[in-house]
């Protein structure tokens, strides 16, 4: 008979609460006996999953936009993402996974055309610093980055990231000895310094002297391989994108960053030349070169010229040959000053 009455399935409403409760008992009853901890524990990893299947569908079902609009306001209404955040080191592997797609999902959910997820972190920014400290946990910091990265996709994250000096941050957490985590932590990074571009320019701007000396020595010097060419490629993007073109003519002014890109391009490795080319044909290119950049470049012509008359593409690249071809031109035309 007891199957004849089976339980009418939640309302994402009714999901998001139960979880809510369920958090906070874990987060609250450390001393609770074992037995009733690990029910409530199951019972949240089921409530999780049933948040992800609103979310993103299922085997049998698509997504129901009303259904995600209900569990959206629903879940920022209270701290439940307060909540998720903080438990997460309690919950296993899988439903540590599954928290962190629901929080991607979440950012990306509009309620009447607003994306309540900025507004609720922009009010509640010290959950950013969980995230960002989080890649000093080697077990948290894949799930706290994918998170990370994210939130970062609200223009008022990223500038709260740079602003409040958890920047400086990455240039130490992408040479971490773990491979997953500091490549992870370059992902961030990236994401960072390319999304917002008005936001970047205007940090780069106010930043510039120890961004980029930061920039210099801890990644295009580093003695890793992976973060020099990383850091270059980055570099490049950085350098060649029309919104940080005040930035990019104080960066090729200077002689000390000339030698830095002279040194990749003599690397071993033919993808950082690549990279370090596309930076150095911006020295070569700007029309108001100072006087000691003009003297470096005479001083190294012959070496330049050789190497550059040797260096080719390993794909047919129409842009790269217009791009060399016009910096031997520079190179073969300066004088003195």
């Amino acid at each position: 008979m007891k199957g004849l009455f089976k339980s009418k399935p939640r309302t994402p409403v009714e999901v998001v609460r139960h979880a809510h409760e369920l958090l906070i008992f874990i987060d609250r009853n450390q001393e609770v006996r074992e037995n009733k901890r690990e029910e409530k524990i199951a019972d949240l990893y089921r409530s999780i999953r049933d948040m992800k299947s609103i979310l993103y569908g299922n085997s049998e079902s698509e997504p129901i936009s009303d259904a995600c609009v209900q569990l959206t306001q629903e879940f920022f209404r209270e701290n439940t993402l307060r909540l998720l955040i903080i438990c997460l080191p309690k919950l296993n592997l899988e439903a540590r996974k599954d928290a962190t797609q629901i929080v991607a999902n979440l950012q990306r959910q509009q309620v009447h055309s607003q994306l309540i997820a900025s507004d609720y972190i922009e009010k509640n920014f010290d959950l950013i610093d969980i995230l960002v400290d989080g890649y000093n946990n080697t077990d948290m910091a894949l799930h706290y980055g994918a998170m990370l990265r994210d939130c970062i996709r609200h223009q008022s994250v990223a500038r709260y990231v740079m602003e409040v000096g958890h920047i400086n941050k990455f240039f130490d957490y992408i040479q971490l000895p773990n491979f997953d985590i500091a490549a992870d932590a370059a992902a961030t990074f990236k994401e960072l310094m390319t999304r917002h571009k008005s936001t970047v320019a205007e940090f780069l701007s106010k930043n510039y002297d120890w961004f980029f000396m930061e920039y210099n020595s801890k990644l295009l010097e580093s003695t890793n391989y992976i973060t020099r060419r990383q850091a270059v490629k980055l570099l490049g993007d950085i350098m060649l994108d029309r919104t940080n073109s005040n930035v990019m003519v104080r960066y090729v002014s200077s002689k000390d960053n000339l030698r830095i890109l002279m040194n990749l391009l003599r690397e071993s490795s033919k993808s950082i030349q690549m990279e370090a080319f596309h930076v150095f044909k911006l020295f070569a290119a700007n029309q108001n070169k100072p006087g000691d950049i003009i003297n470096i470049l005479i001083t190294n012509r012959s070496k330049l010229l050789r190497f550059l008359a040797d260096f080719n593409s390993d794909k047919e690249d129409e842009q790269f040959e217009e791009d060399k071809v016009q910096v031997i031109k520079e190179i073969a035309s300066l004088d003195a000053s």
